[in-house]
């Protein structure tokens, strides 16, 4: 199931094995454009004719009645309130951490020079929902929003053939203080909130995780609108040394698994007896996981353990995976930390989980996968605000420049550009 490498000897072999990459088939693509196509011809009688060819239910209403909202979160285990609550308060509490200040600076002659930020306006959240509802993805992708100060927020999830949504999601839109909740997913979700429709507002931002028909509408929407990121399946690598807990090693690996079949889950090891106890454990205790077969698919196909000479070479070996999420299972932990360059996530020692991370601790669980933790970061307030530069030159600070900027526009044989200063600098003579 678990397959054991040696990077020393099996690196081309093992980069073969590890590799990702977010990729479509042709028949999905079709698919996708052929349904944004006709929502952007048709409106409204696409989108309710997609939701009831995928859904199975036809819109009546097209978003949840307030007073079922309500009722989700009156209904609710209160135990699981408290939960979403207490969640919500942290995610919070990181993300204004985040939050990014307009600055000016003021320079000789009068020039003043600045950034503006100012929140993205209106922002649609994909939260999963049939086979799987994430209430933590909708924590995840509201607070940011909220925080960076976005006016209009617009969450959407597919619902069942009587036109219910999970109460879960339900619970946690009422913790969010959200009360708008559209009850539609799939492409059509996105195209609605791209083009707008007769009943769906046009958006400025889309964000939030889905199936590959999801990702793949968001991808050809940007454009059209902004986007977080194309998500791939989700990713673990964990580098452990010989003081290590194979069981909470095993327990992470198969967390990670249990998500999809294409999940990769790898563990980085210096010590060969570790390496052989995490794969025979494995093996043990995959019966009694709920979701073994994916599990042992996602294993078999993606994982792998990698045993390498010594912990410095597991950093390097992380670094070419570039993870979603990477635990450190050593005894230095922190340590460590400076030779490992790209990952969407660092969950330092063995009691820092990847579940702390996912539902509770605070830093946001959307995260770059497939290797594209080299060059993106996780979803953050930074995502859901822009940035206008602000120039004010003064006549005497122009007269000052001007001839060196008109010159840089003449070796760019631009005329128009430099004319536009020469004019100002023959008024101010």
């Amino acid at each position: 199931m678990l397959r054991l490498f040696s990077y020393a000897d099996e690196k081309e072999e093992l980069r073969a094995h590890l590799s990702r990459s977010v990729t479509f088939e042709p028949e999905t693509r079709k698919v996708v454009l052929d349904i944004l196509q006709d929502i952007m011809e048709r409106g409204d009688d696409a989108l309710f004719d997609y939701t009831a060819q995928f859904q199975g239910y036809r819109p009546g209403a097209i978003t949840v009645e307030h007073e079922a909202l309500e009722e989700a979160y009156r209904s609710a285990d209160s135990g699981f309130i408290g939960v979403l609550q207490e969640a919500y308060a942290n995610i919070t509490a990181f993300h204004e951490l985040e939050s990014e200040k307009s600055f000016f600076t003021e320079g000789e002659n009068r020039v003043i020079l600045g950034q503006r930020v100012t929140p993205i306006e209106r922002v649609m959240l994909y939260v999963p929902g049939g086979k799987a509802a994430y209430p933590s993805s909708l924590l995840m992708n509201v607070v940011p929003a909220q925080v960076a100060g976005v006016k209009e927020i617009f969450l959407t999830t597919p619902c069942d053939r009587e036109g219910r949504v999970s109460p879960h999601i339900l619970a946690a839109a009422h913790v969010a203080g959200i009360s708008t909740v559209y009850k539609f997913g799939g492409a059509q979700a996105v195209g609605a909130f791209a083009f707008g429709t007769e009943s769906v507002p046009k958006v400025d931002k889309i964000t939030g995780p889905g199936n590959k028909y999801v990702a793949l509408a968001k991808k050809e929407v940007f454009g059209h609108v902004s986007i977080d990121s194309i998500a791939g399946p989700s990713e673990v690598a964990v580098i452990a040394d010989g003081s290590a807990d194979p069981e909470f090693i095993v327990l992470d690996l198969f967390a990670q698994s249990e998500h999809d079949p294409d999940a990769s889950s790898v563990l980085i090891t210096d010590s060969t007896e570790l390496a052989q106890a995490v794969i025979e454990l494995a093996q043990k205790m995959i019966g009694s996981m709920q979701r073994s077969d994916i599990i042992r698919q996602a294993l078999t196909e993606n994982g792998a353990v990698v045993l390498t000479s010594d912990i410095g070479e597991a950093c390097d070996v992380s670094n070419m995976i570039a993870p979603e999420h990477l635990e450190l299972h050593v005894r230095d932990s922190w340590g460590i930390l400076p030779e490992l360059k790209h990952a969407g996530a660092v969950f330092m020692g063995e009691y820092s989980c990847e579940s702390v991370g996912d539902y509770f601790a605070g830093p946001n669980h959307t995260l770059p996968t497939n290797g594209t933790a080299r060059f993106f970061s996780p979803l953050s307030v930074r995502d859901f605000v822009k940035h206008t530069s602000i120039i004010s030159y003064s006549p005497g600070q122009l007269a000052v420049s001007g001839e060196k900027i008109a010159s840089f526009a003449d070796h760019e044989e631009l005329q128009a550009h430099a004319e536009a200063v020469r004019a100002r600098l023959r008024k101010l003579r």
